[in-house]
């Protein structure tokens, strides 16, 4: 499979005139090597996992640090992380001469607590997540983003099999004193299978017979290493009273459909969890279409107390909001637009979009009416949607 050009590439291409460094964090394999060749083909390039590049840096860094040819490439900088401090020094000592660090780094958190003391002021910060709809039609709700598993279709179970194997083996064993992992591979397969679900840590931990904080420290280190996204209630009450627990999804339909035992269209149409990996990949196609704009993710989900609920609220500029609920159907019911009627209705100070989200493959026109106030759409046509809100 050729190149497929990362919306993320404009962001970046535009950011690195202006700051000395440049950190790109995101899960493993998701192109981040691939996308700074591509954006800085000058750039020498340098892999900071080899055990025995790792054992000189830390011996010697500042020799190390000589050799480097700028502009340059620090790939996983969080092996090293002392070498940030190096990097200031020269950063401090050159000015405007001492730019052309372009840093990644697959573990946020451990990497983000050394960027903030160290880089403060002299790095600008992306993420990348794996392709998107709107990078790529290959892009799908069995298969994911990952570029590896779009470029090669038929190895897919094969390469997540190994994904979750090297995960397990580098980024947990690196972040966390983890001494079980069989028991980690387990909570894996329960966190996918609670996908779409609002987070219920006791209903986690049970079945594993681990505490709840076990369960809360398993949940940091998979949004540390960018495998989930937790979206959170949205934070005004329009006049209800919220629930105040985030929902469960996985950055990755891909690697959530494995997990769940899914290797076919078949089996994913017959599957009891193909609402919530739908649910799921229009809450990851959200979050792409901010993230690799350069843009923070906003994505919010609703739920009352008396049961009202619609699956996402996206803010946009100019007090606007997006209100979408996802429908894995391809026939688009009036009666399915009724909680974003009612939500609508009770919102008083936004302009309110209320959008219906379903699997597409259908005839007629983007953005059908289903009700009036409320559009049917496909999840590139929210993305596209979303782009245009802020």
């Amino acid at each position: 499979m050729r190149y497929i050009p990362r919306t993320l590439a404009g962001p970046l291409k535009k950011a690195a005139p202006h700051f000395p460094v440049l950190i790109l964090t995101g899960p493993r394999r998701s192109g981040k090597t691939t996308l700074l060749r591509r954006c800085f083909p000058q750039a020498s390039y340098h892999l900071l996992e080899d055990p025995d590049i790792v054992g000189r840096v830390r011996s010697d860094p500042r020799t190390f640090l000589d050799a480097v040819r700028l502009p340059a490439i620090l790939d996983e900088i969080q092996n090293v992380p002392e070498l940030l401090n190096y990097i200031r020094s020269r950063v401090d000592l050159r000015g405007k001469k001492g730019g052309g660090w372009y840093l990644t780094g697959s573990q946020e958190p451990a990497l983000m607590k050394d960027v903030s003391e160290s880089m403060a002021g002299r790095a600008a910060v992306f993420q990348l997540l794996p392709l998107s709809l709107a990078e790529t039609a290959r892009v799908t709700l069995l298969k994911g983003g990952f570029p590896e598993v779009l470029a090669r279709p038929a190895i897919a179970e094969v390469w997540f099999r190994s994904y979750i194997q090297t995960y397990l083996e580098r980024d947990v064993r690196a972040i966390s004193s983890i001494r079980d992992l069989t028991t980690f591979r387990r909570f894996l397969f329960l966190a996918a299978s609670r996908i779409g679900q609002t987070l219920n840590r006791s209903d986690l931990a049970a079945p594993l017979g681990v505490s709840v904080p076990t369960i809360s420290e398993w949940l940091n280190i998979l949004e540390a290493t960018h495998q989930i996204l937790l979206v959170p209630p949205y934070f005004e009450n329009f006049g209800k009273r919220l629930v105040k627990s985030p929902k469960l999804y996985f950055a990755d339909t891909g690697l959530a459909a494995h997990l769940l035992g899914l290797e076919s269209e078949r089996m994913l149409d017959k599957s009891p969890f193909l609402g919530a990996l739908f649910e799921s990949f229009v809450a990851s196609e959200i979050a792409k279409s901010q993230i690799h704009a350069g843009k923070r993710k906003e994505l919010f989900f609703f739920r009352d107390r008396q049961g009202l609920e619609v699956d996402f609220l996206i803010p946009g500029s100019g007090r606007r909001l997006i209100l979408a609920e996802a429908k894995a159907t391809r026939t688009v019911w009036p009666e399915a637009a009724e909680s974003l009627i009612r939500l609508k209705k009770a919102i008083a100070g936004y302009a309110v979009d209320a959008v219906l989200v379903h699997l597409g493959g259908g005839t007629g026109p983007i953005f059908t009416s289903v009700r009036p106030g409320v559009r049917a759409a496909t999840v590139a046509d929210l993305a596209r949607m979303i782009s245009g809100c802020k």
